[in-house]
Parts: structure tokens; C-alpha cells; sequence
């Protein structure tokens, strides 16, 4: 089937690509306890190749910001034969769709049909959109929303309308741009930014709602980019989103404690011996999400090395 994919997508031939996304009813992915996104664009096929191999907890299949207006159709159906092809996952598959008044009520109502783990909806506004986002969502999809919009700012603590909605994400970039502020205050010390941080980060818990904070654009300055998850860690995050792989290394590293990934992998190795006994290698716990055999070693190993 890959060099079906791969031969029908250099060809540009959407038909041939659509006879190929085959709807599937997947093993959900309910934990929401990554640290790391890692965007990925869906119009780039190397890309979404390499999604078993990633090291972040947390995978975001692009369709909005950096694909054109001509790829976002190759997008939206290469988002839908991975998501087939990966029917049962460990990593977090979330689709960011494009502006609900771009595209994104369809876009969704496509998605519903390859039932990603959850799908994010950009520029989101009020709880009025929310609600009609969720009136056509699969009942067992999540819903993620991005914070950008002046308006979603003001309304923040009344968006998570239902228990389905519980990701944040902080687009600082567009939120600045819609408030009027310049992207110069973006910056470690600035206290506008901190604020910011502390009100979307508390109001969010307040919520039961997860927090993952910015991306930070500038991804070879990794010494900038450290110095933010410090910060971030201090004020009270455990998750942010990424570009880079070194960015999700970096992330794992100051943000993952190192106790509580033990006792996780404790818990696994538990879990998977007791499955096994009964002759279940693969299976899906409500906390810890799927886990199977090869999950079972990487945790045996670490407790190894520990």
C-alpha cells in the first residue's frame, strides 16, 4: 500500500489518494498525559512516513498554517490514510483542521469517518462554536482548541463546555496579532508575556483543562528555547508544542521527572504481565492508554537502567 501512497501523491493524483483513505474504526487514544507536540504537515509525505519513529508523546497533523492552498486537499487525505494506517497508537494523533469558516465543518465531518484521537480547531471564538463543533464531532473524538482569537481570549473560561474539550493550546503569535500587540514583547522578561502565561495556564486548571504552551518559532536557537521551558516549568507547565525534534528532546528532558516516569513504567510492566497471563499482549488501560508488548520492553528497560 505504501508505494501506493507514494506513487499516487507524485503524481498529485487526489482520486487515487482518496481510493486509498479507507475509514476504520481506530483504538482511541484517551490519555492526556503528554508532554511533547511535534507538528508535522500533512501535505509532506517524508513526514508523516517517519510518525512511528518520533520520539514525541504527541503528534499534530497539520492541515492549516504552512500548507497552501493547493496541497490542503492532498493534506486532508494523507491525514486520513495514516490515521487508517495507524489503527491503534501509544502517541497522541490530533488533526488541526483549518478555521471552522474556512473549510474546517468539513474538514471535520471527512475526519470523522478515520477518528483521529482528537481533533484541534484553530482561531475558535466562543462557546457558541464550540458547541456546534461538538453538535458534529464523533462522540468519541476529543476536542482541542487553539487560543489564538481576541475573542477566545475574553472568552476562555467559559470554553470548555463539555468534557470532551480538554486541550488548550496558546497561539501567541495570532493572539498578539488579533489584540494588536507586537510580537516584541514576546519575550522572557516582558511582563505582559508572563501574565499571559500565568492567566491561560491558570484558568485552564481551573477548568481541568490541559495547558500546552507556545511554539517557539526560532528553531535552531535552542538556548532561547530552553531557557522558555524553564520558565514555563517554574510557573507551572508540563507541556508545550514543538517544531523540531530537538525541540521534543529537549522538552522530554526538562519537563519529564524522572520519579514519575519510574513509576509509570512500573505500572506498565504490571499491567502487562497480569494481561499476559490471561493471554492478552495488546491492550488499553484508561490512564496509561495502549500498551502492548513492545511498550511493555521499553519500560522494562528503563527500570533496567534506572
Amino acid at each position: 500500500m505504501l508505494s501506493k501512497i507514494e506513487e499516487a501523491y507524485k503524481k498529485r493524483d487526489l482520486a487515487a489518494l482518496d481510493a486509498l483513505a479507507v475509514p476504520t474504526f481506530r483504538q482511541i487514544n484517551k490519555k492526556n498525559s503528554f508532554k511533547s507536540v511535534l507538528m508535522l504537515s500533512c501535505h509532506n509525505l517524508k513526514h508523516l512516513l517517519k510518525i512511528e519513529s518520533l520520539k514525541a508523546e504527541c503528534i499534530m497533523l497539520n492541515l492549516e498554517d504552512g500548507v497552501s492552498k493547493e496541497d490542503k486537499p492532498f493534506a486532508l487525505v494523507l491525514a486520513a490514510i495514516f490515521l487508517s494506517k495507524l489503527q491503534k497508537s501509544d502517541k497522541k494523533l490530533v488533526v488541526r483542521v483549518n478555521a471552522l469558516d474556512e473549510g474546517g465543518y468539513d474538514e471535520i465531518t471527512y475526519l470523522n469517518q478515520f477518528m483521529p484521537d482528537a481533533i484541534r480547531v484553530p482561531k475558535i471564538k466562543d462557546p457558541e462554536e464550540v458547541k456546534n463543533v461538538l453538535a458534529l464531532l464523533h462522540d468519541e473524538i476529543d476536542l482541542h482548541l487553539s487560543i489564538e482569537t481576541a475573542e477566545a481570549w475574553h472568552n476562555l473560561s467559559s470554553l470548555a463546555i463539555n468534557k470532551r474539550v480538554n486541550v488548550f493550546y496558546l497561539g501567541i503569535l495570532d493572539l498578539f496579532a488579533d489584540m494588536g500587540l507586537p510580537q516584541s514583547l514576546i519575550t522572557l522578561q516582558n511582563p505582559t508575556m508572563k501574565y499571559m502565561l500565568a492567566h491561560f495556564l491558570i484558568t485552564a486548571k481551573a477548568m481541568k483543562v490541559k495547558p500546552v504552551s507556545f511554539v517557539f518559532q526560532d528553531f535552531k536557537n535552542l538556548a532561547m528555547f530552553t531557557q522558555w521551558l524553564e520558565l514555563e516549568k517554574e510557573m507551572g507547565y508540563n507541556a508545550k508544542a514543538c517544531i523540531s525534534p530537538q525541540q521534543v528532546k529537549l522538552v522530554h528532558k526538562i519537563f519529564i521527572d524522572k520519579e514519575e516516569e519510574l513509576k509509570r513504567a512500573k505500572v506498565i510492566v504490571k499491567l502487562f504481565e497480569m494481561h499476559r497471563d490471561e493471554g492478552i499482549t495488546g491492550f488499553v488501560d484508561e490512564e496509561y492508554g495502549f500498551i502492548d508488548e513492545p511498550i511493555y520492553k521499553g519500560a522494562l528497560k528503563l527500570l533496567e537502567e534506572s
